[in-house]
């Protein structure tokens, strides 16, 4: 191999694994010198160099004196280790740099294209790597088959021997609030900012937002016009129920529009700084509503304000005997007294609003 087809091989492998062309080169050097040592039984005082333009290999041995080296002359054993040397060194040099590179992009949104299951795991192609989505982190329900395009967020990245294992998520809620600033330019530019996502993976997320600009309405921009941009999030998400509120930094304003589509009046919002909890007071035909199917409603709203939420009815909290007095003040005022006439819309959800049964709220 003479010096010309030295520098083709390097420009080759620069090409092909974006491994920058001095890591190659120094990583064929080292090869070339350690098979070089063990011919010759020398010490780790002779170097080989190549030089960058020309790509003639030299040796220098512990009296600093270069010398030209014929690889041809190094004999069919000493040349196969010295391959074997390159291409580890390669590997691993190829390991990381797309460790670098996907180490920056924990969180960020990936493309990929379904290629096969590996036990419980399912392998992604995302180009210049594979990732891996494990059955904790798929969808309840979801299924894939090879050749299917997958959207996820990469949660982990690490190195496995010469390998990097990209761990891929399809249930985190920030796969949510990257999904919103693709479809959404307010977010992406920053006038609108997601404040809090929670989520039930397949079945219901309620996400918080907020503006800094006045003249924008936060939660009409993540809606869209005929709710083309929420529909896009959802569709992705394979038919998840989204429920869009105004975020505020008043615990009762958010418990109030984290529980909706249940009217809630802020009056009967009692929380308790010492047990960070708080009991919501409803009406009977709002109970249901605020508890949601299977507890799901008062649960997201509970992670979402960070609260305990306890949903009752006023005789459960004051007792058959006092409930109509208790009630008589918080009836004074309803919900829509709470917000002025021109005030933007609070909540949207695309959830089903109607009340569960009895029995889903016990179950």
């Amino acid at each position: 191999m003479n010096g010309e087809e030295v520098l083709r091989m390097i420009d080759f492998v620069h090409a092909n694994k974006d491994i920058p062309r001095e890591v190659i080169f120094r990583a064929l050097e080292e090869a070339l010198a350690s098979s070089v040592r063990k011919r010759l039984g020398m010490d780790e005082d002779l170097v080989v160099k190549i030089d960058r333009k020309s790509g003639d290999v030299s040796m220098e041995d512990d009296e600093g004196v270069y010398e030209e080296m014929d690889m041809a002359a190094l004999g069919r054993i000493a040349a196969q280790a010295a391959k074997q040397g390159f291409m580890q060194r390669v590997r691993e040099a190829e390991r990381d740099v797309l460790f670098e590179e996907y180490e920056g992009r924990v969180g960020q949104l990936v493309n990929g294209v379904v290629q096969r299951y590996e036990g419980q795991d399912l392998v992604v192609n995302l180009g210049k790597v594979e990732g891996y989505l494990s059955r904790e982190d798929r969808v309840r329900g979801e299924t894939y088959a090879p050749s299917d395009r997958i959207r996820a967020i990469i949660v982990e990245v690490r190195e496995e021997g010469n390998k990097v294992r990209i761990q891929l998520s399809r249930t985190h809620p920030d796969l949510v609030r990257r999904l919103f600033e693709l479809e959404v330019p307010e977010i992406a530019d920053g006038i609108i900012e997601i404040k809090r996502v929670v989520r039930e993976p397949g079945y219901r997320t309620k996400m918080a937002v907020q503006t800094s600009d006045p003249k924008v309405d936060c939660i009409g921009a993540c809606v869209g016009v005929r709710g083309s941009r929420i529909r896009a999030a959802i569709d992705e998400l394979r038919g998840e129920r989204i429920d869009i509120i105004r975020w505020s930094d008043s615990l009762e304003t958010l418990i109030m529009n984290g529980l909706k589509p249940a009217e809630i009046h802020l009056d009967n919002i009692y929380p308790n700084v010492e047990t960070h909890s708080a009991v919501v007071l409803v009406d009977e035909d709002q109970q249901s509503l605020a508890i949601g199917k299977r507890g799901q409603n008062v649960r997201l709203a509970s992670r979402l304000c960070g609260w305990e939420i306890e949903i009752k009815t006023r005789e459960e909290y004051y007792g058959t005997d006092s409930s109509a007095e208790a009630g008589a003040g918080a009836a004074a005022k309803t919900p829509s007294d709470l917000l002025e006439a021109d005030e933007p819309m609070d909540f949207v959800s695309t959830a089903d609003d109607t009340e569960p049964t009895p029995e889903d709220v016990q179950g």
